[in-house]
């Protein structure tokens, strides 16, 4: 977790796709190219979490209003309703994929419906973009963006520490920015819209967590950390007076201004020798805590403190809870209790064994209990109990001996938050999910309060492959960065636990013998142990190959279609290959180490590779290769190629960069020659899913731009002509690691996201008309009834919940469900449902998934919308011919 979501990003943009202007490509035929013409449903295949949440943010005066921020996953609101979260950031296009992380939040106490992003993921060469401030003034439902003349650093050291982005609770028009890598402070007067750089702050940081890293990623300063204002030193309408900055400045860590802004001066008598990763105040009492580290986070820190700086009197007091020598982790996840501000509870984030470490006082740090002690070592005494049974995965199959327990109260916990409205709940980020509790006082009166996971809808997974076999118990294998990945047999159900024996830390590749799709083969990193597991029983259980001499990473693996034999490429030695499940291994001869392999999906014999611009065709197993004499095939390694299901020899190829050769190429006669399809202008990934009604050949699926527009891309006829599937609101940054459809679902489409886990489209299309056609709403019969609930209402904006109850006596084996809303409201997102809206009328239709309700039973699908004027509820539903009694 604390290496590869790092790498995981940065391996994926490695290949340099994501810069420049496109490559001047042969003319292709725009009127083929059809953008929008289906209507798609999206959703996650269920993991919950899977990353690092390192910053939650309460709104301060709206109750339950609440935002989390991920390090490359973008942002979510909080929805009461659901205990879910709403993701925020889906519409962060191609171009701007780094402006999927997300360094800092800020939440309108003024205007509960304006919230903030200071977005952006690296601040070195592997992000090509600046870094923006997104405002919304609808909670995140829409966003206007002002460009920075700086990076920002979502995924880089230091992004725990916060919040650098702040509004003036006085007057919601200011607004400041912590800026790295020298930039120092900067302030916006405008709402967000214009920004300018604070040029009196006397300090930008020095604090770099390795000045000798020539990548620029641990070499940068990390500048300015947060801000925080003192709210009682100003009134409605006016500039807060006094405000703290803290500084990645080990001998200079806070500052403050008391004139609004106008002049700076360093704290006196703070303490030195650490990074303050936090600073909250208690205006009630008037105390500014200071969470230390001696690292900057969010995976090292070996010593800390906690401070207390009395406003009034300048007065400082280390509140530690234990001695310093006694520390081997840095303080962070520092809140306060806003409605008994006396209470305050800090992290000590970097404590990796045996678990975590929860601080509370209830007496402003004069005294301080624990969330576990030692009773007489290894054992421990824990205040909380945890359950994870919506996540059960987070034991990662551990049996670990005392004092580690499993699961893990966290680590990485750089974000804890008490609800400004209940002083019960409680929520703190991990490496690997959010938790929370709703009984935290219990923790005061002796007894046990309950820690749980409530991270559904906050899906924060990098995808390295992705692949569906045709028959089986699974609908999917996917191949993740940090958790390994999973095996679906329900996309909307968590898996019960990630691969195991062995478990690798990130799953590079993965594959499954086309007509034995029970034998299945996964390959990935691993500190130490065996780099290869086979499956033979659909993935269910796994057992560990042996690894070639000089492996050191996962590379890329191939199953023979009958699964008598695979070939890997791993990392640290060339391109093996064996019979049976890897007792032993012998090289190719003919390919390159590095090279990417894949099998033909019908003749075992056959295998193919790819290295820097050349095609590579084994006809014995893998023993030897032969480069193909193709041309004008990508010059670099960014090319994902595929063989068909079903036809040796037919072969997809997709990649490149925009300064070379880049797009689709296909081939009938195993790779021996390539013809490049015209009507493609860019493609980074290839898929195949069931073909059509009317079509003989399967669905091709890609992650490409076509027709000058990047998206998603499905085609039913050979890549003859191409129907857009995703739209504007759903891009989900960079795509380009893998894509597949599915051998059994018509028109369903798995995407990989960097950031934002495993992504699935369904189509409104049922499959007998081609690529944009459609097809007819379902006629249930028998009668209904309808609820209709608005759950949340803010100015111009809404979210509904609808509930179909099928009081019939017959099941009913699909739906379509109209109304007409009386005041124009529009519907901007809705979940669990296909829709359609025209003028007032809407119509939101069953997916593949929710389509057969029984006798007595219920759906239910939600959406937020926009109003003007009023927002009164439709009072009349239609099921198809059949009106529904509306409750």
């Amino acid at each position: 977790m604390r290496r590869t979501r790092i790498l995981t990003a940065v391996l994926a943009l490695a290949a340099g796709l994501l810069v420049g202007t496109p490559p001047a490509l042969a003319a292709h035929d725009t009127a083929q190219v059809t953008l929008a013409a289906d209507s798609y449903t999206w959703h996650n295949a269920r993991i919950d979490g899977g990353g690092f949440v390192p910053g939650i943010v309460f709104n301060r005066t709206e109750k339950n209003l609440a935002y989390a921020r991920t390090d490359i996953g973008g942002a979510y609101r909080w929805s009461e309703s659901t205990k879910s979260w709403t993701p925020l950031l889906d519409s962060v296009g191609w171009d701007e994929w780094g402006h999927t992380g997300v360094v800092s939040l800020a939440s309108d106490s003024v205007d509960p419906d304006k919230v903030y992003a200071a977005v952006g993921t690296y601040t070195n060469s592997w992000d090509p973009a600046d870094g923006a401030v997104l405002r919304s003034s609808d909670r995140g439902a829409s966003w206007q963006k002002t460009d920075l003349p700086f990076k920002l650093g979502g995924n880089m050291p230091g992004r725990g520490m916060g919040e650098r982005l702040a509004i003036d609770p006085n007057k919601d028009s200011v607004l400041y920015l912590g800026a790295p890598s020298g930039k120092g402070l900067w302030r916006s007067t405008d709402s967000g819209v214009t920004w300018s750089q604070v040029t009196n702050f006397p300090d930008v940081g020095d604090y770099a967590q390795d000045p000798t890293d020539t990548t620029g990623y641990a070499s940068d300063n990390q500048g300015i950390v947060w801000v925080t204002f003192d709210e009682s030193t100003g009134t409605a309408g006016s500039a807060t007076k006094t405000i703290y900055v803290g500084v990645a400045d080990k001998d200079n860590a806070v500052y403050r201004s008391t004139d609004a802004g106008a002049t700076w001066t360093r704290l006196a008598g703070q303490p030195t020798g650490y990074l303050a990763h936090k600073g909250v105040l208690d205006a009630a009492n008037g105390f500014l805590y200071l969470a230390y580290s001696d690292k900057g986070g969010p995976y090292d820190g070996g010593k800390g403190r906690l401070w207390r700086y009395a406003t009034a009197t300048g007065t400082w007091t280390d509140i530690s809870p234990v001695a310093e020598a006694d520390t081997y982790y840095g303080f962070s996840g520092l809140t306060v209790d806003r409605r008994h501000p006396g209470t305050v509870m800090a992290t000590a984030y970097s404590s990796w064994w045996p678990d975590t470490q929860i601080f509370r006082s209830t007496d402003s740090g004069a005294t301080w209990t624990r969330a576990w002690d030692y009773t007489s070592y290894p054992n421990r005494s824990n205040r909380y109990t945890i359950d994870v049974s919506s996540s059960p995965w987070l034991t990662f199959g551990a049996n670990p001996s005392p004092p580690e327990q499993s699961p893990k109260l966290g680590w990485m916990t750089e974000s804890l938050e008490i609800d400004p409205f209940d002083s019960d709940r409680m929520m703190y980020g991990t490496g690997a999910t959010l938790y929370g509790t709703e009984n935290l006082t219990q923790w005061d009166s002796g007894g046990q309060f309950t820690v749980k996971p409530m991270v559904r809808g906050l899906e924060e997974t990098a995808v390295d492959d992705l692949a569906a076999p045709p028959s089986g118990g699974a609908q999917l294998f996917s191949a993740l960065g940090d958790i390994g990945g999973f095996r679906h047999t329900d996309l909307a159900k968590v898996p019960s636990m990630m691969y195991t024996s062995p478990t690798f830390t990130t799953t590079t590749s993965l594959d499954f013998a086309e007509s034995n799709p029970d034998t299945v083969v996964r390959v990935g990193d691993l500190d130490s142990g065996p780099h290869i597991a086979f499956s033979t029983d659909n993935g269910a259980n796994w057992f560990a190959g042996t690894d070639p001499s000089g492996v050191s990473g996962g590379g890329t693996v191939a199953a023979a279609p009958d699964g008598s034999r695979f070939v890997w490429s791993p990392a640290g030695t060339g391109v093996q290959y064996t019979t049976g499940f890897g007792s032993s291994w012998s090289a190719s001869n003919g390919i390159p180490a590095g090279a990417a392999v894949e099998s033909d999906r019908v003749d075992p014999k056959t295998f193919y590779g790819f290295k820097s611009g050349k095609f590579y065709v084994s006809t014995d197993g893998g023993a030897t290769f032969t480069a193909s004499a193709a041309t004008g095939l990508p010059g670099g390694d960014s090319v994902r190629f595929k063989a068909l299901p079903g036809t040796k020899g037919d072969v997809w190829l997709a990649g490149g960069a925009t300064e070379g050769a880049y797009g689709l190429w296909h081939s009938t006669d195993g790779g021996a020659t390539f013809t490049k399809l015209s009507n493609v202008d860019q493609a980074d990934t290839i898929g195949f899913g069931k073909a059509a009604a009317d079509a003989s050949y399967q669905t091709l699926y890609t992650s490409a731009k076509i027709g000058g527009v990047r998206g998603i891309f499905r085609s039913t006829d050979r890549g003859a002509t191409w129907t857009r599937v995703n739209d504007d609101a759903h891009q989900w940054g960079w795509t380009g690691g893998a894509i597949t459809g599915d051998p059994r679902v018509y028109g369903r489409v798995y995407v990989s996201t960097n950031g934002r886990g495993v992504i699935y489209g369904d189509t409104s299309d049922t499959g007998g008309g081609g690529d944009g056609g459609g097809g007819t709403d379902p006629a249930p019969a028998g009668a209904c009834t309808v609820t209709y609930k608005i759950t949340n209402q803010w100015a111009g904006g809404f979210q509904a919940d609808v509930q179909l109850t099928n009081t019939g006596s017959a099941a009913w084996s699909g739906w379509s469900l109209g109304w007409s809303f009386p005041n124009g409201q529009t519907v901007g997102q809705l979940w669990n449902a296909d829709w359609t809206q025209s003028g007032a009328a809407v119509t939101a239709r069953n997916v593949s998934w929710n389509g057969t309700v029984a006798a007595g039973s219920s759906v239910s699908f939600g959406f937020t919308g926009t109003w003007t004027g009023s927002n009164e509820r439709p009072t009349a539903f239609r099921l198809g011919d059949r009106t529904c009694t509306a409750t």
